[in-house]
C-alpha cells in the first residue's frame, strides 16, 4: 500500500517495493502510482466519476494507433485545459530551434569550446539555456538540438513543457529537481533524465550554479538499443531506469506556464499549480538513469569495435540502421586488445557527432577537453586522436589498461549540425583546437615488411 511523503512542496507516493524510494524500477513499463489510497481507477481508464472529485485526462506520446501506443491516464485535481489561458508570445533568445543558420556562421569545420562559464545573472532553467547546434527541423519533427544549460535560481511558480520535443538531460555540475506533472525527480551529475514531449515541469535547483548538457529530440522517441549478438545482458539494463511515483500540489498561486511550439515560446497565465496529478498509470513518463550502471563491452583480443557498442539510448529514424540521435556513453573501462592501436581511430563519418565531457580526460585528446567542453566533428569531416595521443598509442606497452576517470558522451545525428550564433561568436571557442593535428608527421617508409 503507498504511503506519502512530503517532497519540496508536493505530496508525494512512497513505493515499498521500488529499489530507490520514490521511483519505480524499468524503462517503457506500464506504470500504476496514486499518491493518495483508492485514487487510482481499476479496471477501466474513465469512470463516470472519479474518486476525490478528479478529472480523468490521458497524456499521448504516439499516434493512439501506433504499433504499441504510449500514454498515460492522469486522475488530477483539475483538467490540464485549466491550466492553459490566453497565450502571448514570449522572446528566450539563446533558446534556439533547428532550422538555426546563419550565413555569417561557417558550421564546416572541427570545433571545441571551454565551457561555457557561469555568470553573476540570475538565469533558470529557460533562460539559462545556451543552444550550441540545430540540426533538421523542428516543424517536421527531425532531427535535434544540442544546449547547454546554466542554472543559478529556481522557477517560482513558474512552468515548462515542451510540445517539440523530448529532452535528454545530462548534467556535468550541481544538481537539479523536475517537479513534474507525473512526479519528482532529482538529478545530480553521472545521472541522466528524459522529459517526454508535453510533460508540464518546474525546475529547482538543489545545489548550485548547475551547469549541463541537453539533447532535445524533435524525432522519435529515445528507445533502447537493438542489442543484437551481444545479447540479453551488458550496456543499459531497463531495470536500471527510474521513474517517479505520483506527486501533487494542490496550490492557489498565480502561476506562469511557458509552452515551447515550433520553436517559438508562448506564456498564459494562471490561477494555480499545474502539478496536480494525485494518481496515474501508463507507459508515457519521465525517468533517469545512473550512468555508473552502464556496462560496456568490447574488444577482447584485437582491433578496435565501432563507438555503436557504447550507445545508451536511440532514437530511430525512419532509415533502419540510421539514428536519429545516439546517446554514446565514454566511461570507464578495461583495455586489453592485442597488437591494436586502442584510442579512436581516424575516421569520417556518415554521422555528425557532438561530444560533451562530464568529467575527466578523454584517451583521444587528452588535452584541452576539459571537463564541460564541448566538441563538434561535422558529418564527413575528418577527425581522430591528437598528435600526443597516436604516438603514446602506438608505442605502448599492450598490457592490461585501466581507462579511468573519464565520463565523455556523443548527441550523433545522421544530420548535419549547424552552430547558432551564439556558438559561434559568443561562446568559448578554442581557435587553435585544429591545431592539434598540425604536428603528426609523415612516416611513410615504401621498404618491404617496415612497420
Amino acid at each position: 500500500m503507498n504511503t506519502q511523503a512530503q517532497v519540496s512542496g508536493l505530496t508525494r507516493a512512497a513505493t515499498p517495493m521500488g529499489t530507490t524510494e520514490g521511483y519505480m524500477p524499468g524503462f517503457g513499463n506500464d506504470f500504476e502510482t496514486e499518491a493518495l489510497p483508492g485514487a487510482l481507477p481499476q479496471g477501466m481508464n474513465s469512470p463516470q466519476k472519479c474518486n476525490y472529485g478528479l478529472y480523468g485526462e490521458q497524456l499521448s506520446g504516439t499516434a493512439f494507433t501506433d504499433v504499441r501506443p504510449e500514454r498515460t491516464w492522469c486522475y488530477r485535481i483539475r483538467p490540464s485545459v485549466k491550466h492553459s489561458h490566453r497565450y502571448r508570445r514570449v522572446e528566450l533568445p539563446y533558446f534556439r530551434s533547428a532550422p538555426d543558420i546563419h550565413p555569417e556562421v561557417t558550421s564546416l569545420g572541427q570545433y571545441r569550446w571551454d565551457p561555457v562559464p557561469h555568470t553573476d545573472a540570475p538565469l533558470t532553467w529557460l533562460t539559462g539555456m545556451r543552444t550550441m547546434t540545430t540540426a533538421g527541423d523542428v516543424n517536421t519533427q527531425v532531427g535535434m538540438a544540442a544546449h547547454v544549460y546554466l542554472v543559478t535560481e529556481s522557477m517560482q511558480d513558474a512552468y515548462f513543457y515542451s510540445a517539440d520535443s523530448e529532452m535528454l538531460v545530462v548534467p556535468q555540475e550541481g544538481r537539479l529537481r523536475f517537479a513534474t506533472e507525473l512526479g519528482i525527480i532529482d538529478l545530480e551529475p553521472k545521472e541522466i533524465a528524459i522529459l517526454p514531449r508535453g510533460l508540464l515541469y518546474r525546475v529547482e535547483l538543489l545545489d548550485g550554479p548547475a551547469r549541463g548538457f541537453v539533447c532535445e529530440n524533435y524525432g522519435q522517441k529515445f528507445e533502447l538499443p537493438g542489442r543484437g549478438p551481444i545479447g540479453a545482458n551488458c550496456m543499459a539494463n531497463p531495470r536500471d531506469f527510474k521513474t517517479p511515483v505520483a506527486a501533487f500540489e494542490d496550490r492557489e498561486v498565480p502561476s506562469t506556464v511557458t509552452v515551447k511550439w515550433c520553436g517559438q515560446f508562448h506564456e498564459t497565465q494562471i490561477g494555480q499549480s499545474p502539478l496536480d496529478v494525485v494518481a496515474w498509470h501508463g507507459n508515457y513518463a519521465p525517468c533517469k538513469y545512473d550512468l555508473r550502471n552502464y556496462c560496456p563491452v568490447g574488444a577482447i583480443l584485437f582491433d578496435h569495435p565501432d563507438p555503436s557498442i557504447f550507445t545508451v539510448l536511440t532514437a530511430p529514424s525512419g532509415q533502419p540502421g540510421t539514428a536519429n540521435i545516439d546517446f554514446v556513453l565514454f566511461r570507464e573501462r578495461w583495455m586489453v586488445a592485442e597488437d591494436t592501436f586502442r584510442p579512436p581511430w581516424y575516421h569520417k563519418n556518415i554521422m555528425s557527432e557532438l561530444m560533451g565531457n562530464i568529467y575527466g580526460q578523454y584517451d583521444a585528446k587528452p588535452q584541452g577537453f576539459v571537463p564541460g567542453g564541448i566538441s563538434l566533428h561535422n558529418m564527413m569531416l575528418p577527425h581522430g586522436p591528437d598528435r600526443d595521443a597516436f604516438e603514446k598509442a602506438s608505442n605502448a606497452n599492450l598490457g592490461p589498461d585501466k581507462l579511468d576517470n573519464t565520463m565523455s558522451f556523443m548527441f550523433e545525428t545522421r544530420f548535419p549540425q549547424h552552430l547558432t550564433r551564439f556558438a559561434g561568436t559568443e561562446a568559448p571557442l578554442q581557435d587553435d583546437y585544429i591545431d592539434c593535428w598540425k604536428d603528426i608527421e609523415k612516416k611513410f617508409d615504401g621498404t618491404p615488411g617496415k612497420k
